[in-house]
């Protein structure tokens, strides 16, 4: 495995991580698979491990907190996160002080920690003051319950304006950003990258694979695989179109020539950035995450790059005057 560093943090963390957005601990042959991924990550030098208060109503931050407890706890980069609804009552939710400090005690006790590493805001609450989200993390670092915080999809606007309360506080600093980023989707390389390079931010994205779009599995032409998440996910079933379908077929042909297959070189792809700290990927079986572990060594050849840019018709947006 790999190390970078989380931005201009000391902190390292493995190139690539293992999230927990898709651990289904429903039963125990599923948990059996979920506790041998985060075996077979931590053997392989994975040290980051991904979670959130949201996942299965908890079930996955006791999961991996219960799972991990085998391992020495100074070895390992826990991260959770904060937002989106863990209870039915008003404040059960957002990003208010209350919520915050109620949720990480949650968190804490879930995850069988004194402390998390890296403590996430998973979304942009608009109805909580941008200064009371960010005293209420600066004091968790100062509490010793966390010790990085950062967010989850916002925009660069949002971050900018987060850094100037900080800076007007003299806060504890925002430490690492966490967005969506693949070759599909690729809104970070407009104006987030350069924030986060400015601001020397981590940059973590999840969903390197497109929910799956990008691991070959679903073909133009071809049924859904059963039990793939498209036989009973929308979201992801409307990524099946036959455009990106054929940008798939285009992609594999790519990872053909490098005698790889299609997660590996989409992995490998996200990578190529050094601004990049690491990718949250989603494993629910070990032959996954084996698949995923060989990125990190797939150097792409310089003329693959332009050849993708020009597949997806990306252009990096430059507003010209004049």
């Amino acid at each position: 495995m790999k190390y970078r560093h989380l931005g201009k943090q000391g902190l390292r963390v493995s190139e690539l991580a293992l999230g927990s957005w898709m651990t289904d601990v429903s039963a125990p042959g599923k948990q059996d698979l979920a506790a041998e991924s985060i075996k077979l990550a931590y053997d392989n030098g994975i040290n980051f491990f991904d979670c959130a208060d949201a996942y299965s109503g908890g079930a996955a931050e006791r999961f991996l907190g219960k799972t991990l407890k085998q391992f020495p706890r100074q070895e390992l980069v826990l991260s959770s996160k904060v937002f989106f609804p863990t209870g039915k009552g008003v404040n059960d939710r957002g990003l208010s002080r209350k919520h915050i400090m109620e949720s990480v005690d949650t968190s804490l006790t879930n995850m069988q920690t004194d402390y998390l590493d890296l403590y996430f805001c998973h979304r942009f609450d608009s109805e909580t003051p941008l200064e009371e989200t960010l005293q209420a993390l600066s004091d968790l670092v100062d509490q010793g319950k966390i010790l990085y915080y950062g967010v989850s999809e916002w925009r660069p606007v949002q971050i900018l304006e987060a850094q100037l309360i900080i800076q007007e506080r003299g806060l504890h600093p925002m430490a690492v950003v966490q967005p969506q980023y693949n070759m599909f989707d690729r809104y970070i390389e407009h104006e987030l990258l350069d924030v986060c390079g400015k601001l020397g931010l981590g940059v973590v994205p999840f969903s390197p694979l497109s929910q799956g779009l990008l691991t070959g599995k679903y073909r133009k032409g071809q049924p859904i695989p059963a039990g793939s998440r498209a036989t009973y996910q929308d979201q992801i079933k409307a990524l099946l179109t036959d455009d990106n379908l054929d940008k798939v077929e285009a992609l594999i042909n790519m990872a053909d020539e490098l005698d790889t297959d299609l997660s590996t070189f989409a992995l490998a792809w996200a990578l190529r950035d050094p601004r990049i700290s690491c990718l949250i990927t989603g494993a629910s079986k070990p032959s996954q995450l084996k698949n995923n572990l060989k990125a990190v060594d797939l150097d792409i050849p310089a003329e693959y790059y332009p050849r993708i840019d020009q597949l997806f018709g990306f252009k990096k947006f430059s507003r010209k005057i004049g």
